[in-house]
């Protein structure tokens, strides 16, 4: 099944998070998990299914929540969730080379200083999974580069990326993408909003 995000639009969540986007009046930060999870059960219970052309752009991360490991019971417990600072914006952007394989783009800027990573991914479209691997690390200051290297264990294993299953690589799972804002979860099980940038 494919999404029909016109069903989504009348949704209470959906209002919830376009709300949490915007500037000023946005819900609390546990309005915004408690939405987060009801994007993400709903998806679940209607196995909605968003293709990888529809994550094509760059999005600004809005909201994240954290985890942590529970001894007793081991597993995870999910964080309060914050809404991102605005002085450091932190953006994920995707490409599309074929329907299922582009590539991923994470950056962060600190005043003058932006550090940017990419790299290969993959996509899953009935499980709504995109897999990835960073591969190159780059830092500009004042848009000028001044470090430019291969990164991570993987440096020179891009070719092995393709074989590579999911389950070994780090993942979001997307669960709600509109033309305004996407959201996923990640391989840790923390939840992120992202809005579009471009």
């Amino acid at each position: 099944m494919t999404a029909e995000l016109p069903s989504l639009a009348a949704s209470d969540f959906v209002a919830t998070l376009t709300k949490a986007g915007k500037d000023s009046d946005r819900p609390s930060a546990k309005l915004v998990v408690d939405a987060l999870l009801k994007a993400e059960k709903t998806t679940k219970q209607q196995r909605l299914n968003y293709t990888f052309a529809s994550l094509v752009g760059t999005w600004r991360l809005c909201f994240v929540t954290g985890t942590r490991k529970v001894k007793q019971r081991g597993g995870i417990i999910l964080g309060k969730g914050f809404y991102w600072p605005k002085f450091t914006p932190a953006y994920i952007s995707f490409s599309q080379t074929t329907p299922v394989k582009g590539e991923i783009t994470n950056q962060v800027q600190l005043g003058p200083v932006f550090f940017k990573l990419t790299g290969p991914a993959k996509y899953l479209g009935k499980k709504n999974l995109l897999g990835f691997n960073f591969t190159h690390l780059q830092v500009s200051l004042f848009g000028q580069i001044i470090y430019s290297r291969p990164f991570g264990k993987h440096q020179t294993q891009t070719e092995d990326f393709d074989n590579q299953p999911i389950a070994k690589l780090p993942f979001f799972a997307f669960f709600l993408i509109t033309e305004d804002f996407i959201a996923a979860r990640g391989r840790g099980g923390g939840l992120a909003l992202w809005i579009r940038e471009r």
